[in-house]
């Protein structure tokens, strides 16, 4: 059977599990020396009063565990695996021998101080093979039936039953041992189990993760790629147009003209993918954001009205923060003008600022929703857009300038007639001199 191949070798996860086992031990080991002492000086018209002796050898017990006590709870560094070996044998060892050399002292041939035996049959359980706690409790019931036959050895004649009390204490400790090794045993499989099931979780986790990055990647690449072929395709073929003879001179310079165009939306692009992949570390300092949203609206009215769309501004007061003004009002003119290039002609883009519980919140709406379903876990896709001219990236880096600030960008309301991006940003604590 398994139980019968184990090595003879410590089972203890680690330093501190130790510590801890054996600090439960020695309490352990106290309290059966207290309870002792204290049973025999209450039923002393029974037993006797407790010789010298015996009460100097369980003091010294009581001490030699204490002082192991405050040296396991103090040490810093983690054990070596000799030194629990050591101290595991060292325990196993001396409890025993202190229970046969009490039970000498105590002149009488009842074992109660066989009641230290249960402590290092525990600690072979929880920390040795079954083969070795096997012979700790054959070693704890052969000393039993010893001492028995040693006092009646020199205390003749013998009594049958102290024989019988032997078998019943060594009975307890063949019960007690293997079951409680059993107990152990099978909790360590389970959790050896365990362990194994979160390293492979950990590695299926880790897998996952960078099969995301892998295919994040190649949809990033593929973005990149496309959105660059078509400029540079319109360059070429606008050049290759333009310097080909028979063309007019009003022809050649409009291929110009769209050569310079699509080089400027190439720049564009590469401007805002590089804003994305590689941004900036905010350089925070205390602004007014009631001063920094009137900007942003009074410059997106602009272009709002090339469109017939209206800005509206609703501010509370007191908005500062500690932000990135640069970065902040960049982020906040890619949601507005988002809005105002989602918005139907007639539209109204609100804006609206206030504080909610420590934090900034800014809202920009539009009434021209909702967004369709399968789009609402792309919006803050690199690369993602719906419209004929976008680069998809104004969203996503937003976002990534409100988290690099503390704060978020979410899609907060999607409904029919109304769709709300909401920024927060962490309100600017006031100190109090």
């Amino acid at each position: 059977m398994k139980i019968f191949n184990r090595a003879p070798t410590l089972f203890a996860a680690d330093s501190d599990s130790f510590k801890k086992q054996e600090a439960i031990f020695v309490v352990l080991n106290l309290f059966v020396l207290a309870a002792l002492l204290l049973i025999h000086t209450i039923l002393a018209s029974h037993f006797g009063n407790p010789p010298k002796s015996l009460v100097l050898l369980l003091a010294g017990g009581f001490l030699l565990n204490v002082v192991e006590l405050v040296w396991i709870q103090g040490r810093a560094k983690p054990l070596s695996d000799q030194t629990m070996f050591a101290l595991t044998w060292s325990s196993i060892t001396v409890s025993m021998a202190l229970a046969i050399v009490l039970a000498s002292l105590s002149y009488r041939q009842d074992a109660q101080y066989f009641a230290l035996m249960i402590v290092p049959i525990l600690q072979a359980a929880f920390r040795l093979s079954f083969a070795v706690t096997s012979g700790v409790v054959l070693a704890a019931c052969a000393l039993a039936f010893f001492w028995v036959w040693a006092y009646f050895r020199l205390h003749p004649p013998p009594d049958l039953n102290e024989y019988f009390e032997a078998g019943t204490i060594s009975l307890i400790y063949a019960i007690l041992g293997p079951l409680v090794w059993l107990l152990v045993d099978h909790l360590r499989e389970r959790e050896t189990m365990l362990t194994q099931s979160i390293a492979d979780l950990e590695q299926a986790e880790k897998r996952l993760r960078m099969e995301e990055k892998l295919a994040a990647v190649g949809r990033f690449s593929s973005a990149i790629a496309h959105e660059i072929r078509n400029p540079v395709a319109m360059i070429s073929s606008a050049l290759s147009t333009a310097i080909r003879g028979g063309l007019e001179e009003e022809q050649r310079l409009e291929m110009f003209e769209i050569a310079a165009a699509e080089a400027s939306r190439l720049e564009k692009l590469t401007g805002d993918f590089l804003c994305y992949a590689r941004p900036r570390e905010p350089n925070k300092e205390p602004s007014d954001l009631q001063a920094l949203l009137q900007y942003v609206a009074s410059v997106c009215r602009i272009r709002a009205a090339e469109s017939a769309v209206a800005v509206e501004l609703e501010l509370a007061d007191a908005l500062e923060a500690d932000i990135d003004p640069d970065q902040t009002q960049q982020a906040l003119f890619n949601i507005v003008i988002n809005a105002v290039e989602a918005s139907p002609a007639r539209g109204i883009v609100g804006i609206r600022a206030g504080n909610d519980r420590g934090w900034l919140r800014i809202d920009v709406d539009n009434a021209n929703g909702p967004i369709p379903p399968d789009a609402v876990d792309l919006i803050f896709e690199p690369f993602f857009t719906t419209k004929a001219k976008g680069t998809g990236l104004g969203l996503a880096i937003a976002r990534n300038i409100a988290r690099a600030q503390g704060g978020d960008l979410v899609l907060s309301d999607n409904e029919t007639g109304l769709v709300r991006f909401s920024m927060t940003l962490p309100a600017r604590s006031r100190r109090r001199g």
